[in-house]
């Protein structure tokens, strides 16, 4: 029984003239007047998107002295030192005023990441001993992407 029901349209299959392809295309253009999607959240988004890396593991934190640590007194704005894990890769990172420093372990030539969200991705290479350095600390919520031997591991979103 084809017809209408209720005001709308029955579609029973190919034959009833209907397209729904037509039909997509207006709604979105009538979205995209009506109710667009702000530029600051597009954007977002395709950056969130650029960021990913499905083969990458993850990096868990497992030392935060923020957390972890005593305070030392008289000490007013001390470095943060983080240590990730993933498998058999280590990486300990220094954040100061002054920069990012780090380490991979075991020690080995490196690429290095430093992901922020709105800004593109800082690179920083790891020499043979495994050590890094970034004159500019990280500003705002930022993770490290680390590529060594073929393998890539992601550590977790930190605020600086």
């Amino acid at each position: 029984m084809s017809g209408t029901h209720d005001g709308g349209t029955d579609r029973d299959g190919p034959g009833d003239g209907f397209d729904d392809s037509l039909l997509e295309e207006e709604l979105r253009q009538a979205a995209g007047i009506l109710d667009p999607v702000p530029a600051e959240l597009d954007r977002l988004a395709v950056e969130a998107f650029a960021l990913r890396d499905l083969d990458a593991g993850l990096a868990e934190l497992t030392f935060d002295s923020l957390v972890d640590a005593l305070p030392i007194r008289g000490e007013t704005d001390p470095a943060r030192m983080l240590t990730f894990r993933a498998g058999e890769v280590s990486l300990d990172v220094e954040v100061s005023a002054e920069g990012l420093f780090g380490q991979v372990m075991p020690p080995q030539p490196a690429r290095i990441e430093v992901l922020s969200g709105l800004r593109p991705a800082r690179s920083l290479t790891a020499d043979e001993m495994g050590r890094f350095t970034g004159e500019t600390p990280p500003s705002g919520p930022f993770a490290l992407r680390l590529r060594a031997g073929g393998e890539v591991v992601v550590t977790e979103w930190l605020r600086a």
